[in-house]
């Protein structure tokens, strides 16, 4: 399963929303039978790191998007949260 482009609200950040919709979506794909969720970040998304890594993810690969990345070390982050019992 692959989270895509969660954003929260400025106004709602800090709140722990992130927290909880990152954590819906692992027992949503947990209750599937998902053996995985897999997701992209930036290098800039430093917080966005952090709550994925407290969410079970790791690091699995980074890529530059473009040669204009690759000349500016811009890099996306590949995430991945393996489940237990997924197929």
């Amino acid at each position: 399963l692959e989270l895509k482009r969660m954003s929260v609200s400025k106004d709602y950040r800090g709140r722990g929303v992130s927290k909880a919709l990152c954590g819906e979506v692992l027992r949503f794909a947990r209750a599937r039978g998902y053996s995985a969720v897999v997701l992209s970040t930036s290098m800039v998304q430093v917080a966005a790191q952090r709550l994925y890594e407290g969410q079970g993810f790791r690091k699995v690969g980074t890529f530059s998007p473009s040669l204009l990345g690759s000349l500016l070390c811009f890099q996306i982050f590949h995430y991945r949260c393996d489940l237990p019992g997924g197929t």
